[in-house]
């Protein structure tokens, strides 16, 4: 069984336990093959002083066993807001003397990182370490918000030329990435997987209702619902969704997401007169999503950019069409009016998207059935199908 060593800061941990979901995601099902051992590393930043927040991450345990992988967890020291130049030297700094121990006893076949920035620069000089392939994913914002940064971009060029093989999330960040530098003939398209279990289309006639007394907050069955799914981070554009309901009368709108926007969020409900048909529901258990996602009528995201949102596949898969922007790989998802609407990023535009959903509404099994071949059983398949071309070249 060859042997990868994966490293992710995008990872969940007990403490944050829906950060990066879908990476674990992925490696479990890979690692439940059988035709690949896998050891992650999921470095924890942590201040000189690890206070407040800091201090639980500080206190995970070093090594655990989840999901049937192992993982580690060694600490790095982070520099808060300004430290990010350095934070690829530092993570490397701190995992590759336990990446040699680890080699020594199980040797390892294939350096892998799950995010480009800084987990792709790190990689390289963890790989380089241990005189390994390396291979680095792009999933959205390391690309399209750490691209813009020169020297994160340069950091990144300069692993993706290291690097053996590279994967992208979607065809059009696998074009921003050729765009930035990185090696063309490098980048496979390697598109994210769906608990096909979990997320498809539920059609109980009770489940507003049950969903209402869950969350305390009433979802008529006779009104529009609308579910934004994202982090409460401006690029994610929850701010227009808001704003959107204007246009939109008696719709509800569930707020799924933690994030540093939402004092700002809830206040804009307040003064545009909303905030009884606005519910910030904060993260919700993973068994809760695909029941609001299929209460409702439209998914709604109007993001700045995307690579692949995990949301909008799982929004599909419930049968649920979505109204988002054209960022990223929108157009390899929404490609017709079944799917949903892709539209300017403005309330007037949103509203708009949203109002010629709920006059014609696709039927919701037609929707899913867009979803058909995305599982994480086949991610893991491409997966393991791509590293073996690596280890074998």
């Amino acid at each position: 069984m060859k042997h990868a060593l994966v490293l992710s800061t995008l990872y969940p941990n007990p403490v944050n336990p829906r950060f990066g979901t879908f990476v674990a995601r992925s490696i479990e099902a890979l690692a439940k093959r059988g035709d690949w051992r896998v050891t992650v590393v999921n470095p924890i930043g942590l201040p000189p002083l690890a206070l407040g927040r800091y201090r639980a991450l500080a206190d995970l345990p070093q090594v655990a066993e989840e999901g049937g992988v192992t993982v580690h967890r060694p600490h790095f020291t982070l520099i808060p807001r300004i430290g990010a130049r350095r934070n690829a030297a530092a993570i490397a700094r701190a995992v590759l003397p336990l990446a040699q121990r680890l080699h020594a006893e199980t040797p390892f076949d294939l350096v892998d990182a799950q995010f480009f920035f800084p987990d792709g620069p790190a990689a390289a000089i963890i790989a380089r370490g241990l005189g390994l392939p390396l291979s680095i994913k792009a999933r959205g914002s390391d690309i399209t918000l750490w691209g813009k940064e020169g020297f994160a971009a340069a950091q990144m060029v300069e692993a993706s030329r290291q690097a053996k093989g590279l994967l992208a999330v979607s065809h059009d960040l696998a074009r921003q990435m050729a765009a930035m530098g990185m090696p063309a003939e490098k980048i496979t398209v390697h598109y994210t997987g769906l608990d096909r279990d979990r997320f498809r289309p539920f059609d109980h006639p009770q489940l507003r209702r049950q969903l209402s007394e869950e969350l305390g907050f009433a979802m008529p069955t006779g009104v529009p619902l609308l579910v934004c799914v994202g982090a409460l981070i401006a690029r994610k554009g929850q701010a227009i969704a808001i704003k959107a309901l204007q246009s939109v009368p008696e719709a509800r709108l569930v707020l799924i997401g933690k994030g540093e926007d939402e004092a700002a969020l809830r206040a804009q409900a307040q003064r545009e007169g909303v905030e009884s048909r606005v519910f910030f529901a904060g993260s919700v258990d993973h068994d809760l999503m695909p029941l609001l996602l299929s209460a409702a009528d439209v998914m709604v995201l109007p993001t700045a950019n995307e690579g692949l949102a995990n949301a909008w596949v799982e929004a599909l898969a419930c049968g649920t069409p979505v109204v988002t922007c054209d960022v990223g790989g929108a157009r390899e998802l929404i490609a017709s009016e079944t799917a949903g609407r892709l539209v300017e990023r403005t309330p007037e535009a949103v509203a708009a998207g949203i109002n010629a959903i709920l006059a014609s509404p696709p039927p919701r099994e037609a929707v899913a059935a867009l979803t058909e071949g995305f599982s994480w059983d086949a991610n893991a398949a491409a997966l393991a199908a791509y590293w073996e071309g690596l280890v074998a070249a």
